[in-house]
């Protein structure tokens, strides 16, 4: 399963840098991994969890996926701003992804949050995707 897990990725990936409204916000700071020395704002993939979606007669995957973006500007507004590019570039996407079908992904919930240092502003986009080989 976790072949198509990080095809998922991949897909999603390419999804959101193709996206010119996401770039104008971000430039090319999209990251599976966080270099050191990154500057704000920046849009990550984060945490995520696969398990089977499978029915008597289809097998499949369910797929929870995380994506955090991280902001210090003043306030919650860019943070908010870059979230909603990322939950409509992906909600209801068909996104082509290599081994497998996407049946749907959908955005389930964002939470906004204001990190202890008081500067960094996060906003957490939690999607659900189904997939099936």
């Amino acid at each position: 399963m976790s072949g198509i897990s990080f095809a998922l990725q991949q897909a999603i990936f390419a999804a959101l840098s193709a996206s010119s409204e996401l770039q104008a916000l971000i430039g090319t700071c999209l990251f599976d991994f966080v270099p050191r020395e990154s500057v704000f704002p920046y849009v990550v993939l984060g945490d995520g969890g696969e398990s089977d979606w499978s029915t008597a007669t289809e097998t499949g995957s369910e797929h929870a996926v995380q994506i955090d973006v991280w902001s210090r500007s003043a306030g919650h507004e860019e943070a908010k701003q870059i979230a909603e590019i990322v939950r409509a570039t992906l909600h209801n996407a068909v996104l082509a992804i290599s081994g497998a079908t996407l049946i749907d992904i959908r955005h389930l919930a964002t939470g906004f949050s204001r990190e202890p240092d008081g500067q960094t502003f996060r906003a957490r986009l939690t999607f659900r995707a189904v997939t099936e080989p």
